[in-house]
């Protein structure tokens, strides 16, 4: 009677063992997941594995527990097709005494009318690729890339940019008022980072990056639109640098990412002493 009754407790035992559930994912019949613990029925006799150690008690039931295999990245991923969205501002140092003067790079107008107008002004960067080279333990890492930065200034005044006979800024008052007046100015942009991860050991990462990038302006225009004279795109240069030069960053919050960037050298080679500044989220896998 004594052994009936150790036998009917030991499978009352393993019955409830293998009846648990894991209140947060699904299992068949022979597994159970307990946290990080997988715990996996199988074979004919009793063995309970922890790491390398087992023990046999020959109930006919084999038991097998094993851990997750932690996330190991690799020492060189590939991030296609990141996308930035963000607003686009200048830091505006012109002497605007010397370039409202006439025979000025703005002749007539003032510092407000270069204003542009409040949440408006937007900066979308399309990356092909970026690319993470592992330095130290996955913690320090290179990172660099290549894509496009699109960049759209809207203006509140009656600002056109002339080109002929000279390049200047002039006040169109012949319109009433633009419904639309943007300058897009477009750069294909490498940048070089070096990134720290936090938390290499999961896919969710917890960092930052520093350091800059190197832009060639390969297209600009101005879109204008207004009653009098409909939509209007005038495509040239307007005494852009062609190069932009910036330092950049990036905030890696596990699910959500932050970049920004702020140029070192002035958006026009003459004229105009303006710095642009960009900040906005980033939408990549790391």
């Amino acid at each position: 009677m004594k052994k009936l009754f150790t036998t009917a407790l030991a499978l009352s035992v393993c019955t409830a063992l293998f009846a648990q559930t894991d209140t947060t994912k699904s299992q068949s019949a022979d597994t159970i997941k307990i946290g990080s613990i997988i715990i996996i029925k199988k074979g004919d006799s009793r063995n309970v594995e922890v790491k390398d150690e087992s023990k046999t008690d020959g109930d006919g039931v084999s038991v097998e527990i094993k851990r997750r295999k932690e996330y190991k990245p690799s020492n060189i991923s590939t991030n296609w097709w990141i996308v930035d969205l963000g607003f686009a501002n200048v830091n505006d140092q012109t002497n605007y005494a010397a370039a409202t003067a006439p025979g000025g790079y703005f002749p007539g107008g003032s510092k407000g009318q270069m204003d542009l107008r409040n949440g408006k002004s937007v900066n979308v960067n399309i990356w092909f690729f970026m690319q993470r080279i592992n330095l130290i333990e996955h913690v320090v890492n290179l990172k660099y890339g290549l894509g496009l930065e699109l960049n759209n200034y809207r203006y509140e005044s009656n600002i056109r940019y002339q080109y002929e006979p000279r390049d200047f800024i002039n006040t169109d008052a012949q319109v009433t008022k633009f419904e639309k007046n943007k300058l897009a100015v477009d750069y294909i942009t490498v940048p070089v980072m070096l990134n720290f991860n936090f938390t290499p050991k999961k896919k969710k990462s917890y960092g930052l990056s520093a350091g800059v990038s190197a832009g060639y302006l390969y297209t600009a225009r101005q879109k204008l639109i207004s009653d009098e004279r409909g939509k209007e795109k005038i495509k040239n240069d307007f005494n852009l640098e062609p190069w932009k030069l910036s330092a950049i960053g990036e905030l890696n919050l596990g699910t959500v990412r932050f970049y920004g960037s702020y140029a070192l050298n002035n958006m026009f080679r003459s004229g105009l002493d303006q710095t642009p500044y960009n900040i906005g989220i980033r939408f990549s896998s790391w």
